[in-house]
């Protein structure tokens, strides 16, 4: 029997988010009509009243096909944050970005964080879509206690936290993903599954996430089997599966691992249930090479890929419909979405309005006192938790057709 995209439960947790917070856009810009003190919104000129953020993404590289999309929300939230500004104390101040390539580099990604770091004008970092880059810009933000929001899919970004004070992480917990997973493959009546995970952080939280979750619905791992780095000799991987003669693949990866692997799996002969992990959800994983693949897989994600449960009434939905239509018509098509990065801009901005300032340490501070709904999803930081979207924010999806659809 289907199971619904989103558990009846969500509803009532993620309401409570939305009510009790409201959105992050509306209070972090105040009331609309009123134009910041001074300057044109988006200067790249210095300027006291700005709230500078430092980005460091993966506009090329491996890590291409999740920080290009995090770049469009970035610019997109700070052109609309920029339109009225938002209040800090009796100020008015707009966003600017600074924009570094990494190039899915690790080192370089630590290089650009320091330079943007060790500049006062900097007031907060963002980036880092791999876990790899994520880790190596920790270090650097913790060093210089600038707070630091994280894009990355991995656990450990923003733990142990008492050496992870300045950072946050946005993306979905590994263990709350594979509790979803494991919700539709018990729904799909599948009994015997093969875990195929990349090498790398993220491919171990979701090792030890699934091991850990299939258990519980009496589901048996057959095999774990790890993709090498780099999108290349995946055939012995894909062979190795289709002799565990498993009913189901759950392909824990981030894009363009994602449909490389399917690829892979589709040429070795498996002709079963794909269950993809949020990593998967990019442009590139519905590119025409992959499509036949990829065709009927499911993915776990949040809420903003579409068919959220909130009722079109509340702030946090309207806000989310908006953003959408505003992506759409800037970049035309839908095949991948996860804004993390807007929602990141937002927790900022909403940090430095209650902290009336954005001094680094009161941005700390205030982040982790936020309990909102963004446009990816919910999030409830706290003192001891600085990390992980709400698990009421996971819904389940399936490839239609070439398009991420909400399964029901």
């Amino acid at each position: 029997m289907a199971t619904p995209a989103f558990d009846s439960s969500v509803l009532t947790r993620r309401g409570v988010l939305a009510a009790a917070a409201g959105s992050l856009l509306l209070s972090a810009c105040g009331q609309p009509g009123q134009r910041p003190d001074d300057g044109t919104p988006g200067s790249a000129a210095p300027d006291r009243h700005e709230l500078v953020v430092g980005a460091s993404l993966e506009l090329t590289g491996r890590g291409a096909a999740h920080g290009v999309l995090q770049r469009r929300a970035l610019e997109l939230t700070a052109e609309e944050l920029n339109v009225s500004g938002f209040p800090v104390g009796n100020l008015r101040r707009t966003v600017r970005l600074e924009i570094r390539d990494n190039g899915s580099d690790p080192r370089l990604a630590a290089r650009q964080a320091t330079e943007l770091a060790r500049r006062d004008e900097v007031h907060a970092l963002v980036g880092g879509t791999l876990a790899e880059t994520s880790l190596a810009i920790v270090g650097v933000a913790q060093a210089r206690q600038v707070p630091f929001l994280s894009l990355g899919f991995g656990d450990g970004i923003a733990l142990p936290l008492a050496q992870r004070t300045f950072v946050y992480k946005l993306t979905p917990d590994a263990a709350d993903v594979a509790r979803r997973m494991a919700q539709l493959i018990e729904s799909l009546r599948l009994r015997r599954v093969v875990l195929v995970a990349v090498d790398g952080p993220h491919g171990d939280a979701g090792v030890r996430a699934v091991r850990l979750a299939l258990p519980a619905v009496d589901v048996g791992l057959a095999r774990t089997v790890r993709l090498p780095v780099g999108g290349t000799g995946f055939t012995d991987a894909a062979e190795r599966v289709v002799s565990a003669e498993p009913d189901g693949v759950i392909v824990w990866a981030t894009a363009p691992d994602s449909g490389s692997a399917a690829r892979a799996l589709r040429r070795a002969g498996y002709r079963g249930t794909l269950v993809l992990d949020p990593g998967a959800v990019a442009e590139e994983t519905l590119t025409r090479p992959n499509l036949a693949a990829v065709e009927g897989a499911y993915a776990i994600h949040p809420a903003c890929l579409g068919g959220s449960m909130l009722t079109t009434s509340t702030t946090a939905e309207r806000d989310r419909r908006e953003f959408t239509l505003r992506y759409t018509q800037r970049f035309d098509r839908f095949t991948g979405f996860a804004p993390y990065a807007s929602d990141a801009l937002r927790l900022l901005t909403s940090a430095a309005r209650m902290a009336s300032s954005v001094d680094r340490g009161r941005l700390r501070a205030y982040l982790q006192t936020q309990v909102v709904e963004g446009i990816a999803g919910g999030y409830a930081f706290a003192p001891i938790r600085h990390g992980g979207m709400e698990p009421d924010s996971l819904g389940v999806y399936q490839v239609n057709q070439g398009a991420w659809t909400v399964w029901s």
